[in-house]
């Protein structure tokens, strides 16, 4: 497809389609990338599944810890079929364009789930805090009950901020171009295409990754320390590595998103480059949600036993 480009008239535009370049400099590269992220979106939606199903059908993990994982799997599938599947079709028919709703809304889908994510990584560190530190009133705090209303929070406690900073962005005047130098529509790139002086923008941006990604990242630090401290006062080392091994995969996949998307955000739109953006992108939309269901099943011997009672069922 031929990549037309929308230039101001009167330093303003009426854009009503976007075209995403994705990768579209990388022509030789077209089938291998089509290939690559098909595969990785099966792994995503097969892993993340596995343990959903996995949580729901064996009674050993009906526990409050393993009810939030199968919500972040849920939530990783969707995630990641906001922008991947979009991002397939223009690698597989070279269609690239993308009209302004439906930029719009992939935005806000994106920027509603990875708060949600986020949130609920939150919620899944303080579970682990009252397991370790407080086992006693664990289940009295954590009861079923409790453990809804968190997973509700946190996944809805974003949106109105989210849906309000989308409307906010779409609301400017777009002078410069309708190429957006990515694969999906993020905040960076959209603001490079709007008209004048948009630092107030930023602001706002960086106020909302504030509220929504560095206090549940200072919520989490908070909770491990005290987890840290309890488990180096265990008397067995065994009781201290099993603990351990049961809080490292969540703080692991806790740095992985955390890392690369607040580089992304926090960083000033004018310091950004297109292919660290994509880059950085590409690690906290696919990589990281490919990688969680190994991280969690993997390190955790409750999973891996979970998982053969169910094969030795079939």
């Amino acid at each position: 497809m031929k990549l037309e480009e929308v230039e101001a008239e009167d330093n303003v535009s009426t854009v009503v389609q976007f075209v995403l370049l994705g990768f579209s400099d990388l022509p030789n590269l077209q089938g291998f990338l089509s290939g690559l992220f098909s595969i990785i979106y099966m792994v995503v939606l097969i892993g993340n599944s596995l343990i959903v199903i996995i949580t729901r059908f064996d009674p050993a993990l009906h526990k409050p810890m393993y009810f939030f994982l199968a919500i972040f799997s849920i939530l990783e599938i969707c995630y990641v079929s906001v922008p991947l599947p979009r991002m397939l079709v223009s690698l597989w028919t070279q269609d690239r364009s993308i009209s302004l709703v439906g930029c719009a809304t992939q935005m806000c889908l994106f920027l509603v789930l990875g708060t949600a994510e986020c949130f609920l990584l939150a919620v899944m560190s303080y579970d682990r805090y009252v397991a370790i530190c407080n086992p006693l009133h664990y289940p009295l705090v954590m009861n079923p009950k409790k453990c809804h209303q968190l997973a509700a929070g946190a996944c809805l406690g974003g949106m109105p901020v989210q849906v309000g900073q989308t409307w906010q962005i779409f609301s400017l005047h777009f002078c410069h171009s309708n190429q957006i130098n990515h694969f999906f529509c993020d905040i960076p790139p959209i603001l490079k295409l709007a008209c004048g002086d948009t630092s107030v923008h930023e602001m706002s941006v960086y106020v909302v990754v504030i509220f929504v990604a560095a206090v549940p990242f200072m919520l989490i630090l908070a909770s491990y320390s005290k987890i840290i401290g309890t488990i180096l006062r265990l008397p067995t080392a065994q009781g201290r590595a099993k603990a351990f091994s049961t809080c490292s995969s969540h703080l692991l996949v806790v740095v992985l998103f955390f890392g690369s998307g607040s580089i992304t955000y926090f960083r000033p739109t004018s310091s950004h480059s297109a292919g660290t953006d994509k880059l950085l992108s590409l690690f906290y939309t696919i990589v990281t949600p490919m990688f969680n269901p190994v991280i969690y099943s993997l390190r955790n011997q409750d999973v891996i036993a979970a998982l053969r009672r169910i094969l030795l069922k079939t």
